[in-house]
This record gives structure tokens, sequence and C-alpha cells, in this order.
């Protein structure tokens, strides 16, 4: 009996393991663990390439100079009562809402303009408008700094030929915030465009047809059909260029370096002016840091535009 009850317990203590790999593997073979293996890697490279330096960014932005002293809120200080700063702050801001705009206003035009074309005709201008966004942004910064460029600017040669005087393009503070704003609204509108015609072309076409039936003009049809069905994608592709932008680097750095006198300086370009060239690693990260709480009550307020309208 005794030798029985053993094998018994033996038995039993087999197949309530046996159970629990056959659960456990039916829990690795499930869905929900499988897609936790896939964004893994993805996971990884966040927290390697955006959490630890983010974090790391906050530790410097309270040590000193030479990095071996605790000061606190001290360079924030700083910052907060310098005029070069505030300076930065005010060209962040018209750099980033002017560029949008206008991004966000020539994007559209171009798509309405795109989506009632042929559609060979629309294969090719799509083409040829993403040119420009499909280029390396610094090569074509390049391009845009020789237009510009005052001893030897294209764009001056053509003003002279015809009888004008020439601009100071990257001397002159109006006229450098001008350059490189133009540069960004031709970089940024073919991704506006490229988004607002997806948008267009997943409206059915019995929408447009029943608005014309009811006597709806061009204008009519747009402020009713069109703008309504795009809303989210004029909001969602406004925030992510709006990050993009207030945290550009390339144009800034390659045409003006954020002169004259830092009248195009942006958070980025100051924040490796202060920092890297500079030498004051920790005021560098504190002016970086200084763009986040913009991004994020920028992302906020969008992202809850976006969930009321689909409610």
């Amino acid at each position: 009996m005794a030798v029985r009850d053993t094998n018994r317990q033996q038995g039993t203590t087999a197949g309530g393991e046996r159970r629990q790999q056959v659960s456990l593997f039916m829990k690795l073979r499930s869905r929900r663990f499988i897609a936790y293996w896939l964004i893994l890697p993805l996971l990884i490279v966040i927290l390697g390439l955006v959490v630890y330096p983010f974090f790391y960014s906050i530790y410097l932005s309270t040590l000193n100079k030479k990095e071996t002293k605790f000061k606190g809120l001290y360079n924030y200080r700083r910052l907060l009562k310098s005029n070069t700063f505030w300076l930065v702050v005010r060209n962040s801001f018209t750099f980033t809402l002017t560029a949008v705009f206008f991004k966000a206003l020539f994007g559209l035009t171009l798509a309405l303009i795109i989506n009632n074309l042929p559609a060979r005709g629309q294969r090719i201008w799509r083409g040829i408008a993403l040119i420009p966004w499909v280029m390396p942004l610094s090569l074509s910064t390049l391009g845009w700094w020789w237009i510009f460029e005052p001893t030897h600017s294209a764009l001056n040669w053509i003003l002279v030929q015809l009888g004008f005087n020439a601009v100071p393009w990257l001397s002159d503070p109006f006229w450098a915030r001008f350059a490189v704003i133009l540069t960004n609204i031709w970089f940024g509108t073919p991704f506006f465009m490229i988004m607002y015609l997806a948008g267009l072309q997943s409206i059915p076409e019995e929408l447009y047809e029943a608005s014309e039936i009811d006597g709806a003009g061009i204008l009519q049809r747009f402020r009713f059909v069109t703008f309504p069905l795009l809303r989210n994608i004029i909001a969602i592709t406004m925030m992510f260029s709006t990050i993009v932008t207030f945290a550009n680097f390339d144009i800034v750095r390659v045409m003006t370096r954020g002169g004259p006198r830092y009248s195009t300086h942006l958070f980025g370009t100051y924040s490796f002016t202060l920092g890297i060239e500079s030498g004051n690693v920790p005021r560098g990260a504190a002016v970086s840091l200084f763009m986040f709480p913009f991004l994020a009550i920028a992302a906020f307020f969008i992202l809850h535009m976006v969930r009321r309208s689909t409610r």
C-alpha cells in the first residue's frame, strides 16, 4: 500500500509538472507574448537612445562647468537671467510657428492640386514635389546657402540684373531669419503634401457627388466634406512637424551658425554652441532640456483635440 501511494503521488506530481510545462509552452506561443518579444528590440533602442540620454542630460544640467560639483538649478537660473537665451526662445517660437503654418498651407494647396490631376499626372508631379524632402537636408541647405550667400549670391545677381539693390540675406537679422524659415518651408512642405494627399484619396467620391447634387460649391465642399475628414490628419501632421521644426539643427547650423548676433539661434544650435563649442556641457544640456516642456504641452493639446474630434 505504501509503495502504491508513493507511486500515485509521484504520478500526480509528474502530471502536475507536465501540465505546468504545457501551460508555459502555450503562454510562450500566445500572440501577446510573441508581440512582447517582437517589440523588445525597439524598447531596448528607445531606452538606450532616448530614455537614458534624457535622464543623463538632467543629471549633467545640475553640475558645474567642469562636471565635478553638484550645482542644482544654477545653470537654469543663469539661463533665465540671460538676454541671449530669451532671444533664442523668441527665435525658436517664431521659426516654428511661421514655418509650420506655411508648410501646412502650401502642403494642403499642393495636395488639392495634385489630387485633381489625372492619375498619370499625379504620379509625375507627386514625385517632383517630393524631391526637396527626399534630398539630404544638409546638402540642400548648402544649395540655399549658395543662393543667399552675400558675396556670390545667385539671388542677388538676379536682383542686380533687374535693377534692384543687393540684399544682405545672411548678415541682416531680419533677412537671415527669413532665409532659414524659407529653407525649412521648402524642405518640409512635401511631407505635409504627401500626408494630406493620402487623406484626400481616402475620402469616398460619393460624398462629393452628394454634396454637388445638393448645390454645394467648391468652397462649401472643402468646408463641409474635405476639411472635417482631414482634421485629424492635419492635427497629427502639424504636431509631428512642430516637434521636428522646434528641434531643428541642420538648417541654422549650415546657413548662419546662429548669426548674425545670435539672431537665428534655436534651442538645438544654441545648446551645441554652449555645450560643445564653448565647453560648457552642463549649460548646453540645460538649454536642450528647456525644449521638453514646450513640446510636451503642444503634444498634449493637439492629441486632446484629436481625441475629442474622434468621439
